[in-house]
């Protein structure tokens, strides 16, 4: 960096900044006399990490990036060109720099020291109010950026957490589909064997009989290892007995819904021995096809289930006025979006929800925020096999939901500042510092209180929100 005599030059690049369009040349003029113009050549830092802010500084040629890092990452937060104002401002609490701002090319900047600023204000009063106006424009953007990265990671992991939620019944549809049209699809010996069968309507509906109540009872059917071959090894010797071939395909399915060797000897002794192989594969036919259907029927199910959590979490189609919320309806369809988050931990959830709990008056959405934000702080929080605790209660005339995991606990040191904007322990990319910051904005606008006790092994978000009337 190196110091440069100001040129005439200067009163007309600043008169050209939209800032300073509406400002006397006069002022303009001062602010050119009281600072120093400074060179900072490519890879030169205006500032770092640390330093103290004690200027307001004015691009006036070139380009410099701001740099932040935490927990040994960085993230870059833009670019900014000349006309920008950076730095310290009037009225402004800013102490030292947070970021690294770095000369992307040779950058040229008009460098004035804060304790001019009580001066500025009797110089102009325009020149002052349109500072402060950059700093309020300032503070708004970054905080807009930071609640859209807040989003954006929210809504990654819940992307994240959906995608591998739907994709174990996608791929069991795709599966049982393609595994159904192999058995519709049979071979033609096997077809010809069945409608060839020689067997009265009689005898057909004491097998159907049978086989009806085995579907019927497979849903209780629970097997241990132990059983289930024990049961395997006496349906194959019976298949083996009596002459029918591939028995091992056969039977697998047999066990799968309960059908014993007595059953088979009833099956025998209703169809005699002519049609008993052709009866065998028709029933593992007809049980194989069951048990498909059924398994694309449940992955179906799921899939609408959570279509159905997804509309409910976002709640798409409510108004924009607050309603009664039902606080256990939020937090169900949020432990659902978040089922992934808690098997890849391998979480244990535990539920102590008080019956017909008292609805609130609020937007269902926001709620759903609160929740995600205190459960996925509280699961980052815990390792493996931890466990999460949410208790629901009324309190006089309040509804309360406590939210405690097992986890390391918060430090004694920072429990004050958890709910500031930007604060976060978490490395980079992980989180922005603004989920409790959005969950305490939400609060407040719910009129809802917020107690955080916190040790080793024990950290509680007590939440008390006004009941509906």
């Amino acid at each position: 960096m190196k110091v440069l005599p100001k040129t005439p030059a200067l009163l007309s690049a600043l008169q050209s900044f939209e800032t300073f369009d509406e400002i006397a040349p006069e002022a303009l003029q001062w602010i050119i006399d009281k600072s120093d113009y400074k060179l900072y050549e490519t890879g030169e830092n205006l500032f770092q990490p640390g330093q103290a802010v004690n200027h307001m500084q004015v691009i006036m040629k070139g380009r410099y990036v701001v740099r932040l890092e935490q927990n040994g990452q960085t993230r870059e937060l833009g670019v900014w060109e000349a006309g920008y104002i950076t730095g310290v401002l009037p009225f402004s609490r800013m102490k030292e720099a947070r970021a690294y701002g770095q000369a992307l090319e040779p950058t040229y900047i008009l460098e004035l020291h804060k304790q001019y600023f009580t001066e500025m204000v009797n110089v102009s009063y325009e020149l002052t109010q349109a500072l402060v106006a950059v700093m309020s424009d300032r503070v708004r953007d970054f905080t807009t950026m930071q609640f859209q990265n807040e989003k954006l990671m929210a809504l990654g992991k819940l992307s994240a957490g959906l995608a591998h939620e739907l994709n174990n019944p996608a791929s069991a549809m795709v599966r049982n589909a393609e595994e159904l049209y192999r058995k519709v699809h049979s071979t033609p010996e096997k077809f010809k064997s069945i409608i060839t069968m020689r067997i009265t309507p009689e005898q057909t509906d004491e097998v159907n009989a049978i086989l009806f109540s085995r579907i019927e009872q497979a849903q209780n059917l629970d097997l241990s290892l132990m059983e289930r071959e024990e049961r395997m090894d006496d349906v194959i010797d019976w298949l083996d007995d009596h002459g029918i071939g591939e028995g091992e395909d056969i039977a697998e399915t047999f066990v799968d819904f309960g059908v014993t060797v007595d059953d088979l000897d009833n099956i025998h002794n209703i169809v005699g021995d002519d049609p008993l192989s052709s009866i065998m594969w028709w029933l593992e036919s007809t049980l194989s096809l069951e048990n498909l259907v059924s398994e694309i029927q449940e992955a179906s199910g799921r899939i609408s289930k959570l279509v159905k959590s997804i509309k409910d979490y976002s709640h798409m189609d409510r108004g924009v006025v607050m309603e009664p919320v039902d606080i256990h309806e939020g937090l169900r369809s949020t432990m659902i979006m978040l089922k992934h988050k808690f098997k890849s931990k391998n979480i244990n959830l535990e539920k102590d929800l008080a019956p017909e709990l008292p609805k609130v008056s609020g937007f269902a959405g926001e709620l759903n925020q609160v929740w995600t934000n205190l459960v996925v702080n509280a699961i980052d929080a815990m390792g493996q096999g931890g466990t999460l605790t949410v208790h629901t209660y009324p309190d006089r005339e309040y509804v309360c939901v406590d939210i405690t995991d097992n986890g390391a606990g918060i430090p004694e040191d920072i429990q004050t500042r958890i709910f500031e904007p930007f604060f976060t322990t978490k490395p980079m990319g992980e989180g922005t510092g603004m989920g409790l910051d959005i969950v305490k904005k939400i609060l407040n606008r719910h009129k809802a209180q917020v107690d955080v006790e916190s040790r080793p092994g024990k950290t509680t978000f007590s939440l008390c929100f006004p009941a509906f009337k």
